[in-house]
């Protein structure tokens, strides 16, 4: 026995890797697929599957040779209690480049995962698909692909960039829930020598799929980390707030905060003046459990604050239009950054949870020709094909045809809220005097003064929440210190809400 128990830790060793493979990512600033493994898992208990696969034969052509494993390490293990699959890509072998066996290792953790109900991490840093394994190679990407299309919206599938992911390679995380980034990764279709060959154009790897690109222009990347570490520490904490599967409730934790607490603060933080900026950020952390809050995707498209946070215990999915950029408008970048979070809350029974500040959505040329129209549409049917709990709150401004889509009772809201100071309305009560009493203005004898009683008896009448309220579309005018309570009372009595669609395959969400 002890002489087969020896050949296995032989065996095993050389799955593992040498020291001069770990120096060699620790110069690149990064580290190896185990010590990955090991800060995104509870100690000790991850359980490594697959360890002895070995490569096709092809992969030893040209004097180069993979080992065991093949480049990746798969297996399972605990992430904050709780059991999640993951495949790590070891660029140490063969510089992470995929084939044949390496997919397969990645596919059946992927299948694992689904068949069990728990999340999948992808841990990417890999230089494509292996040359010498030719279409097999690409075969793997697609069984990767359809592995995530299939997973989708039933189990949380992370994706992590932690060194090159080029080519055909970023599909896999463009399919994904939510992708990370390092500073020192990047993610692109066509490299910087294809672009100077055939576009003319000088650009470096970090200038055309850098981490910080990714999450400020882009929006690939929803969360940007200095390194490994932080990295993945993030994904520990973004998991925290996930369930395991779409048949389970989030993580419910007891809360240390009290539900019935008020908030004074908000008087002061938000402006009665509408045309002052505040980050409604504040806003957020004074209304939720201890003020914690994870921001998504907080570099990109920053108009539209979303992200996750726990209310009484609860956790919660928050969208909220930030008056500090672009003076809240919804525009293009907005509304699909909104729609992708709505559509995972909805996947993963999140309630969300609604604040809008919004004068409406942003005009000009540049974002009619981008196709406002179209994403607007998304954003619309993205909170009208939700059902879970839809709760809103309007701090100040709602406006136009924002009004309508940022979860209002036509797409069926579930309970809706209304500061005293809130203005509903088709626009601001100046323009609306502008173009309804115009002519009236011009011929009065003091055509200011005028003006000003004007927007003062159209504000009376018609913009302040007490007209919605009176027509049932907002559900109660409440003072801003109430908010935590009154927000915590609404999302208790709709957990147990049932919403279902009409039977069909699928909707025709717009393009």
């Amino acid at each position: 026995m002890e002489d087969f128990v020896r050949k296995l830790r032989e065996r095993k060793a050389i799955a593992a890797g040498t020291e001069k493979d770990a120096a060699a990512q620790h110069q690149k600033g990064r580290l190896t697929a185990r010590e990955r493994i090991e800060i995104l898992f509870d100690p000790n208990s991850f359980n490594e599957i697959d360890t002895l696969v070995t490569p096709r034969y092809e992969s030893y052509m040209g004097g180069k040779g993979s080992r065991f494993g093949d480049g990746v390490v798969t297996g399972f293990g605990l992430i904050n209690g709780r059991q999640v699959f993951a495949a790590a890509q070891d660029a140490s072998v063969m510089g992470g480049s995929l084939g044949e066996m390496h997919a397969n290792k990645i596919v059946k953790a992927m299948r694992m995962a689904l068949s069990y109900g728990c999340p999948f991490v992808a841990l990417n840093d890999s230089g494509g698909a292996r040359i010498q394994e030719g279409v097999d190679s690409l075969g793997g990407y697609a069984r990767i692909f359809d592995a995530n299309c299939e997973a989708s919206g039933v189990i949380p599938q992370l994706s992590v960039i932690l060194g090159p992911c080029a080519g055909g390679a970023v599909y896999s995380p463009g399919l994904t829930d939510f992708i990370f980034m390092t500073e020192n990764s990047y993610m692109f279709i066509t490299g910087p020598e294809v672009v100077r060959s055939v576009m003319q154009e000088q650009v470096s790897q970090e200038e055309l799929g850098g981490g910080r690109i990714h999450a400020t222009e882009s929006g690939v990347a929803h969360f940007l980390s200095r390194d490994d570490q932080e990295c993945l520490l993030k994904v520990r904490e973004l998991l925290s707030y996930l369930p395991s599967n779409n048949m389970s409730d989030p993580p419910y934790v007891p809360p240390r905060d009290d539900p019935e607490r008020r908030c004074p603060e908000l008087e002061e933080l938000v402006p009665v003046d509408p045309q002052k900026p505040y980050d409604v950020r504040e806003v957020i952390a004074s209304i939720v459990d201890d003020g914690r809050f994870l921001e998504v995707h907080e570099l990109w498209a920053q108009n539209m604050v979303v992200g996750f946070a726990r209310l009484d215990g609860y956790v919660v999915g928050l969208v909220a239009n930030q008056p500090m950029y672009l003076a809240g408008t919804i525009d293009i970048k907005a509304s699909i950054k909104a729609t992708h979070f709505i559509r995972i809350c909805d996947a993963y029974n999140i309630p969300i949870i609604t604040l809008q500040d919004v004068p409406g959505f942003l005009p000009g040329t540049s974002q009619e020709y981008g196709g406002i129209i179209r994403n607007g549409a998304r954003l619309i049917y993205a909170y009208s094909e939700a059902t879970v709990p839809k709760l809103m709150l309007i701090l100040r401004k709602s406006y136009g045809g924002a009004y309508c889509v940022m979860s209002s009772k036509g797409l069926r809201g579930d309970l809706l809220y209304a500061w005293p100071n809130a203005e509903l309305a088709v626009m601001g009560a100046a323009g609306a005097v502008n173009i309804l009493f115009r002519n009236e203005v011009k011929a009065a004898a003091d055509p200011k003064a005028r003006s000003q009683q004007l927007v003062s008896d159209y504000q009376e009448k018609f913009n302040n929440p007490y007209v919605a309220a009176a027509r049932g579309l907002i559900d109660d005018v409440i003072e801003p210190r109430d908010s935590r309570r009154v927000l915590v009372r609404a999302l208790h009595v709709t957990l147990s809400k049932r919403d279902r669609h009409l039977p069909k395959k699928h909707g025709i969400s717009p393009m």
